[in-house]
């Protein structure tokens, strides 16, 4: 999973996909791909159920190689037809530039009856430049998803406004960390109080005054037929 560090400004958005994650473990089973797989977070929790994790990654990410296979989500992948139980991607689909041709490729090598698993950031800032080319509203991931063939489309927001809203003020305070180590440290210690607080009381604020129209980002899960 991915590492929920509570003295950080950003551990809320973080949980918010493992817990999505989490709620899904026990369907897993035969083979996962994950593309993009970074530094495969989700590996270890993966084959607790799964047999096997393949990682995916392209030669210019920024997260170190950790991959299985190279290759580029923008074009046919080096994996053969029907080769997977799951598919799975975290925080991929806004850094892939032919977004479509990913979501053909993750369709053509799952089984039929097989699953894809994916996140995607909407309300959250430009990252990882130059490779950050777009966000989808639900309806646009819908759309993607159904024009790659699958079915069964579930999409959900991983937060409401509440929690957006306050990761987004983490970010922008996160920038104020600058200058010599001593004052670097001191702004981040002063920091920390604030990071802890509202991402503790913003989820709880996205249930008393909920607006999913407003989100950090979309976990969805689909079929191929």
């Amino acid at each position: 999973m991915y590492v929920e560090n509570k003295l950080s400004h950003n551990w809320l958005a973080k949980k918010n996909v493992n817990s999505k994650v989490c709620e899904a473990l026990s369907g897993f089973s035969g083979t996962i791909v994950d593309l993009g797989c970074g530094t495969r977070p989700f590996e270890a929790d993966m084959l607790r159920h799964a047999k096997e994790y393949i990682g995916l990654d392209w030669g210019n990410t920024q997260h170190g190689t950790h991959a299985d296979v190279i290759a580029d989500l923008n074009r046919s992948l080096p994996i053969a037809d029907a080769t997977a139980d799951h598919v799975v991607t975290f925080d991929v689909i806004e850094h892939v530039a032919e977004p479509a041709m990913m979501l053909r490729e993750a369709a053509r090598i799952l089984r039929n009856g097989g699953t894809l698993m994916l996140s995607a950031p909407f309300q959250w800032w430009i990252h990882e430049e130059p490779w950050d080319y777009q966000r989808f509203t639900r309806h646009g991931l819908d759309y993607q998803l159904r024009k790659a063939g699958f079915s069964d489309i579930q999409i959900t927001p991983t937060s409401g406004f509440w929690s957006m809203w306050l990761l987004k003020l983490n970010y922008q305070l996160h920038r104020l960390i600058r200058g010599p180590r001593p004052l670097r440290v001191l702004l981040r210690v002063l920091l920390i109080p604030i990071w802890w607080i509202n991402q503790n009381i913003a989820p709880w604020l996205d249930k008393v005054w909920p607006e999913e129209r407003e989100t950090a980002g979309y976990f969805l899960t689909a079929r191929k037929p």
